[in-house]
């Protein structure tokens, strides 16, 4: 079978943080993403320079992935003019939905480990708590509401018993 000769940049990156996510960051080089995309290694090459600016570039796409979903989320949410419990609720289901298609535990956890792209994770953070405490109007609440919401994401698929969001967001908003 021949071997594609373009495939964007996304669908490169997508593999490239799913392979993460199965097999941590150690088992991407250009040799395993060319057999999964079908790209000739030497095009990865040419393409991204180096193996670390190729998995620096798909951090980055993930993370704008998820800027955008949480921007499409933000707009949701306001546009459903609801607030209070029922605000944050409604917004974390929508980012819920959103990030399954990303492996947002994996990305989170190599972007910890690459100092220049803590900052991205630190501001999204922030930027989903102030979305959170903008419903509840308490900082600590939504501080408290993100982090449960996170474990869930983190740990959803293991079982599918545990706490809803829903409650924990009824009890201290």
């Amino acid at each position: 079978m021949a071997r594609p000769r373009t495939l964007p940049d996304s669908d490169v990156f997508a593999v490239i943080l799913q392979r993460i996510a199965a097999e941590g960051e150690k088992s991407v080089a250009f040799s395993s993403i060319s057999r999964t995309t079908g790209l000739a290694g030497a095009s990865l090459v040419q393409r991204y320079g180096s193996l670390a600016r190729m998995v620096e570039a798909s951090l980055t796409w993930g993370w704008d992935a998820l800027d955008q979903m949480v921007a499409t989320a933000q707009n949701d949410a306001e546009a459903a003019e609801l607030v209070g419990a029922k605000g944050a609720q409604a917004l974390l289901k929508s980012l819920s939905d959103s990030v399954k298609s990303l492996p947002l535990a994996a990305l989170l956890a190599a972007s910890l480990r690459h100092p220049h792209l803590r900052p991205r994770a630190a501001a999204w953070k922030g930027k989903v708590e102030g979305m959170i405490a903008r419903h509840l109007r308490d900082r600590d609440a939504a501080a408290m509401v993100f982090a449960a919401w996170q474990g869930q994401v983190l740990w959803d698929g293991l079982d599918d018993k545990g706490f809803r969001i829903k409650d924990l967001v009824k009890k201290v908003g």
